[in-house]
């Protein structure tokens, strides 16, 4: 199995241990930004979505246009848009991009942030739409002639796209989310199933589930997981950059006034938050002290030590069948270079050699 590595931009410079910088569009950071991820040798980047946040379609347009070879992965709220539309807008964005794009599709943890545009559905309705949004789109993509749809939230007729995407049969389908509801919607649709940092205990636990709802619909899922690495060139300056980080935080929270939260309709952060509950530091390098002061609203946990030791750390999520490692930082630019320095080289390094100690022990063993 090979190993992809996937980087997360934003449309402006933010960060847990420091406010906004510049504008809320700011193009020339999300150009820097972009190269420096392409530079730096990620696979793909992640564009996040929030009710808030600027558009993501536009984001990665932008971003695909100043880049050459690297690979995107949009978040996108079912919902909110017609998923007709959206299936026309995503394969129009795949034909630009010459097939670099995929969707994070994110159902929504939070009603709150639901209900600022104006979707009132609970927790486990928002799933059921999804499944459907879904459903219908890859047959806009993939449909040879129109075809009429009645559902329990979208109803079209002679429904019909000229556009399809360069990626065959569909764009790339990713997708979040641990409830119960989730798991079912991922086993169906999804083709990378993403998980944010937990334990190796929890995420096996979660990569077992999805893979039997996968298999009941005679299909295989891959798996994607999130986590902040925090390097330093010893495991006691890396330590100590991780306490900066946490006073550092603690402070900007502190001045914006946020309180502590809790991890509202989201299962996957109630995941984090039981990790956190276990210590600061589970499995040796990761580190859940911002999760914990957070309410884990988002992918907030760490690994934590040298280049080597976090390479050594994400190899065991590997060998529980996770291929893409989606990593991003405190200090998110210089971090990202930094990771394509050091970090990303020798995972890859790692995997290679374990994946051909592999194929000569199968080769002896046939022999």
């Amino acid at each position: 199995m090979s190993v992809q590595f996937i980087g997360m931009i934003q449309p402006h410079e933010v960060s847990e241990i420091f406010p906004r910088r510049g504008p809320v569009v700011d193009p020339a950071y999300v150009r820097v930004f972009a190269q420096a991820h392409e530079h730096a040798g990620f696979d793909r980047i992640l564009v996040p979505a929030s009710s808030s946040s600027p558009d993501t379609l536009l984001t990665v347009t932008y971003a695909a246009s100043v880049t050459e070879r690297i690979h995107f992965l949009l978040a996108h709220r079912p919902g909110f848009v017609a998923p007709t539309l959206a299936a026309r807008q995503l394969a129009t964005l795949d034909q630009y991009t010459q097939g670099r794009v995929a969707v994070h599709y994110i159902t929504g943890g939070s009603d709150e942030d639901q209900q600022r545009d104006g979707d009132f559905l609970g927790h486990d309705e928002r799933y059921a739409r999804t499944d459907e949004y879904l459903g219908l789109l890859r047959q806009v993509w993939t449909a040879d002639k129109p075809f009429d749809h009645e559902g329990t939230y979208y109803r079209v007729k002679g429904a019909w796209s000229e556009v399809k995407p360069v990626q065959q049969p569909h764009v790339p389908i990713y997708f979040g989310g641990a409830s119960e509801p989730a798991l079912k919607v991922a086993g169906r649709h999804a083709q990378v199933y993403a998980l944010w940092g937990e334990s190796l205990a929890q995420a096996g636990d979660l990569v077992r589930k999805v893979r039997a709802e996968a298999a009941q619909h005679g299909r295989e899922i891959d798996f994607s997981i999130s986590f902040r690495p925090i390097l330093g060139r010893t495991e006691d300056e890396a330590w100590a950059r991780a306490e900066r980080i946490l006073e550092e935080a603690r402070a900007l929270r502190v001045e914006q006034g946020f309180a502590r939260g809790g991890p509202q309709q989201s299962e996957g952060a109630r995941r984090l938050l039981a990790d956190a509950a276990k210590g600061d530091r589970v499995d040796e390098r990761l580190w859940t002290a911002i999760a914990r002061e957070t309410g884990a609203r988002s992918n907030s946990t760490a690994l934590v030590g040298t280049a080597e030791q976090v390479a050594d750390a994400l190899l065991k999520y590997y060998d529980l069948g996770i291929t893409t490692f989606l990593i991003r930082g405190f200090d998110p630019l210089p971090d990202a270079i930094e990771y394509g320095r050091e970090l990303l080289p020798l995972v890859r390094r790692k995997v290679a050699e374990r994946e051909q100690a592999k194929a000569q022990a199968a080769s002896l063993k046939a022999a």
